[in-house]
C-alpha cells in the first residue's frame, strides 16, 4: 500500500508531522466522500442534497429551517438556499413561509423524497461497511475517538450552546 507522498508523487518531506496528518486526513476524507458519492449519484442526487433529505426525514413532521438544516449537515454548505431550490425543483421538499414572521422558511421532506429516501436506504446503509468494514471494531472506535478529538478545536463545527 502506498503511502500519502507515493500518491501524490511528492520528493519532499513534508513541512511537519501535523501538515502530513492534515493531508492524509484531507485526501481520505475525498476518498471516502467520492466512494459515497458513487452510490448516490444512481438516484440523480449529490451526497449533500442526500444529507438534506435524511435531515428533513429526521425532522418530521414539523419540519426545518434554512439555518437549522445548515446546522445538521455533516459538511457545511454555503449556499444552502440554492442547494434546497433544487430540491425543490425536483419536488422532493416542500417549503412554505412562517405565519409569525415572514422572513423565516419552513422546509419539510415531500412523500415523492421520503419515497426516494426507502428505496435508497437498503443500499446507502451498505456504504460505510463496503468502505470501512476493513477496519476492526478496535480501529474504528480508535478512529473515533482520534477524529472527534482532533475536531474539538474546530469552532465552526461546535454544536449550537
Amino acid at each position: 500500500m502506498a503511502n500519502l507522498k507515493q500518491e501524490i508523487n511528492q520528493n519532499a518531506p513534508f513541512s511537519s508531522l501535523e501538515e502530513e496528518a492534515l493531508l492524509n486526513l484531507l485526501r481520505t476524507s475525498d476518498c471516502l466522500h467520492r466512494g459515497f458519492h458513487r452510490k448516490t449519484r444512481g438516484w440523480g442526487l449529490t451526497s449533500t442534497q442526500y444529507n438534506v433529505l435524511r435531515i428533513l426525514r429526521g425532522a418530521q413532521p414539523a419540519g426545518l429551517t434554512c439555518a437549522a438544516i445548515g446546522a445538521r449537515m455533516v459538511a457545511a454548505e454555503p449556499d444552502i438556499t440554492r442547494l434546497l431550490a433544487r430540491l425543490k425543483g425536483l419536488k422532493l421538499i416542500r417549503q412554505h413561509r412562517d405565519r409569525h414572521d415572514r422572513r423565516v422558511v419552513w422546509t419539510r421532506i415531500s412523500d415523492a423524497g421520503l419515497e426516494l429516501l426507502r428505496a435508497m436506504d437498503p443500499v446507502i446503509q451498505r456504504v460505510p461497511v463496503e468502505l470501512l468494514g476493513h477496519l476492526s471494531r478496535a480501529e474504528l472506535t480508535e478512529m473515533i475517538r482520534l477524529l472527534e478529538l482532533a475536531r474539538r478545536f474546530c469552532v465552526e463545527v461546535r454544536a449550537p450552546e
